[in-house]
């Protein structure tokens, strides 16, 4: 089973409600699961094979301040996560049509340019008509879960 690192990017606290719903479900797969909204350097990553990024959008489609210096750095450096799997779900409200899950979408590129995998494709829940994202993320984490 996998070692996973469930990163929250948070500004209101809808990811980490998200993240907190999923860490259950992986668990109770067989997995060894931890939640952080701290991870700051490509060091937090390491003890983990599969990283599950749940990201907010806030403003312009940014990624939240608690995830961005972890983003940054990632990218500046172009840190090596090629022996890493991961994971988004990207948070954001379709009536900003040009922003919508930016925060995801960024932390996502970023991964891939350093090098992670892909597992799956990427969840978008739009705010604006599922209020409740911890529910389309728990139906999309089972099948996410089998792939890891």
């Amino acid at each position: 089973m996998a070692t996973i690192l469930i990163l929250v990017g948070t500004e209101s606290g809808n990811a980490q409600m998200v993240a907190d719903a999923l860490k259950p479900v992986l668990s109770d797969a067989g997995h060894a699961v931890d939640v952080t909204d701290k991870a700051a350097t490509f060091a937090d990553l390491q003890a983990h094979d599969v990283l599950l990024v749940v990201c907010a959008t806030h403003g312009s489609g940014d990624i939240p301040t608690n995830i961005l210096p972890l983003v940054e750095t990632l990218e500046r450096e172009k840190s090596d996560l090629s022996g890493h799997r991961y994971g988004v779900i990207a948070l954001g409200d379709m009536t900003y049509q040009d922003t919508f899950c930016g925060g995801g979408k960024k932390v996502d590129q970023v991964l891939e340019l350093c090098g992670a995998k892909k597992v799956g494709e990427r969840l978008e829940v739009d705010a604006s008509t599922q209020p409740l994202a911890d529910e389309e993320a728990l139906a999309w984490i089972e099948g996410w879960k089998t792939q890891v």
